[in-house]
């Protein structure tokens, strides 16, 4: 009688992911059984302690060398999938400091004190009077954290459709909790959730035409049928593929905020709580965009030329739409998250160009994958630090969001306004910022894969997506105050901060700063783990 062989799973290699998962269970526990008093203490070291743990592990593996598929083939950890993990777990813990701050907002969180509460009802006037929060928003972002670091490193459909869950349905319920502007931040919510949905059918639609196609969920599965022509010699099959392609990109596009799948994210990023906006902008793209090229170069890179058209008509509508767009607003939130759009399209650019070794890229040149990452550490940085300095600057009502108020915050605060401008022109790609090198380097990818047409109307866009930028540190240092209250315009200021949002400034910052100057190690490092394994 035959012996059924036991599965190699890996834990070694999944430990990160699975510590993080873990902490966030355990935290959900800790809501039943710690005192209220000290729940948010507990929270906070449970969170720290975990994302410590797990970025230790992360480069320990590393470090080790070795691109392997484990969890039953399901799961991928190569050298993109190391890069990936890194960042998010960095970014991660800064945004998680940003969840805990209580000083800018008078001893409170930033999250409704009871979100089961109708806005306006005395149920939600008691809870704000008891001084209640919501500490089991901690462990919500730890589970959409272990999903956006299992969501790039899946090597199969089904894994990534459970990923894309799980990291999705506990933003959905985070950017419904904003203490201010509470019916803003619901309807913010119930967009996405409606949208986002959508989305995750349209991928799971696409993903069932590729095994229809292929028959197999495995990327690798997936990349041999399109190389051998497997079901694809008729019609039948190469429509099969190309729908279910399709139907795949517009579900990743969605997460990614491309254009035309964008809509979300102004409404979104304005009405969630600020630091589930910079932990939404800054992690889910890096996800998201991971997870886009580990499909698109592994499963369907054979297939490139009938999805690289396409992708570059996405990538300047992307770049074009938010960088027009966010000339005409008046909001400091929602012209991020139309700038988040634009730099989505410049990310596009490089994934559009394919460039990789297997492809027959140059050798020592930077691969798309390679400088897509450096590319997300910049963008990461500075939408991190950007966002923390938004809930800095404050009115009699919160958040100072209208531009108008920041109208001669340079002789104001003139430290807060001097390095908004340096997150300004890093977006910008202005040189000495790590912006620039990153710019620089998704369009030497993309020129590198052929798509020089491509890196000049990017350049056009840039050119094009600096005057708003300009125009906010010619607001902050070069535009008059307005004069008395006839002007109908709230004078913001700066409220000091705690240390856990001086810390996100500052690793904004001095990557901003580190990386432009000195950016050879963080290339190079880039480039050693720029290829998938397949």
């Amino acid at each position: 009688m035959g012996t059924i062989a036991a599965p190699t799973i890996g834990y070694a290699l999944l430990l990160p992911f699975i510590v993080i998962f873990a902490a966030a269970c355990v935290g959900i526990l800790l809501e039943a059984v710690v005192p209220r008093d000290l729940r948010r203490a507990a929270q906070l070291l449970l969170a720290f302690v975990a994302v410590a743990v797990a970025l230790v592990v992360t480069v320990s593996n590393w470090a080790a060398g070795g691109d392997v598929v484990v969890g039953v083939a399901s799961v991928a950890v190569d050298g993109p999938t190391s890069f990936i993990w890194t960042i998010l777990l960095v970014f991660g813990a800064v945004s998680f400091g940003m969840f805990a701050e209580r000083k800018v907002t008078a001893g409170v969180s930033a999250f409704a004190p009871m979100a089961a509460a109708v806005p306006g009802t005395e149920a939600e006037r008691e809870a704000i009077e008891a001084r209640r929060e919501h500490t089991e928003v901690l462990p919500l972002a730890l589970f959409a954290l272990s999903g956006m670091m299992l969501f790039p490193a899946a090597n199969d459909l089904i894994t990534m459709f459970v990923a894309l869950e799980i990291l999705s349905l506990p933003l959905y319920l985070l950017c419904g909790l904003a203490r201010r502007r509470r019916l803003l931040s619901q309807e913010a919510a119930m967009k996405y959730f409606l949208l986002g949905a959508l989305s995750s059918a349209f991928f799971l639609y696409g993903a069932a035409l590729l095994y229809g196609y292929s028959g197999s969920f495995l990327l690798s599965g997936i990349d041999d049928a399109i190389r051998n022509g497997v079901a694809g010699t008729g019609p039948q099959g190469t429509g099969l593929l190309l729908a279910g392609m399709g139907l795949m990109a517009v579900g990743l596009l969605f997460k990614f905020g491309a254009v035309p799948f964008h809509s979300w994210t102004p409404d979104v990023y304005t009405g969630a709580p600020t630091p589930v906006t910079a932990f939404m902008a800054a992690c889910t793209k890096i996800a998201a965009i991971g997870a886009l090229m580990r499909v698109f170069y592994v499963a369907l890179g054979s297939d490139r030329w009938d999805w690289q058209p396409m992708m570059a008509v996405v990538a300047i509508a992307t770049m074009a739409v938010g960088s027009v767009l966010a000339i005409t607003q008046t909001d400091v939130k929602r012209m991020l998250a139309y700038s988040s759009i634009a730099h989505a399209g410049f990310i596009l650019t490089a994934f559009v160009g394919a460039s990789q070794a297997s492809t027959g890229a140059r050798e020592g040149s930077l691969t798309s994958v390679s400088s897509v990452m450096f590319y997300l550490v910049a963008y990461g940085a500075a939408t991190i630090g950007s966002f923390a300095l938004v809930t800095m600057v404050r009115d009699s009502t919160g958040e100072a969001t209208q531009l108008s108020s920041w109208v001669g915050l340079g002789k104001r605060s003139p430290l807060v306004a001097l390095v908004f401008s340096v997150f300004l022109l890093s977006f910008a790609g202005i040189p000495l910022t790590s912006g620039f090198i990153g710019k620089w380097s998704v369009f030497a990818a993309a020129w590198s894969g052929g798509m020089h047409w491509l890196v000049v109307v990017a350049v056009v866009i840039s050119v094009v997506a600096a005057f708003f930028y300009i125009r906010v540190i010619v607001m902050m240092f070069f535009t008059d105050e307005p004069k008395g209250q006839a002007s109908g315009i709230s004078t913001a200021a700066v409220v000091r901060p705690g240390w856990t949002t001086l810390l996100a400034v500052g690793v904004g910052v001095a990557a901003t700063v580190v990386f432009g100057i000195y950016p050879g190690p963080l290339l190079d490092l880039a480039q050693a783990a720029g290829e998938f394994i397949r």
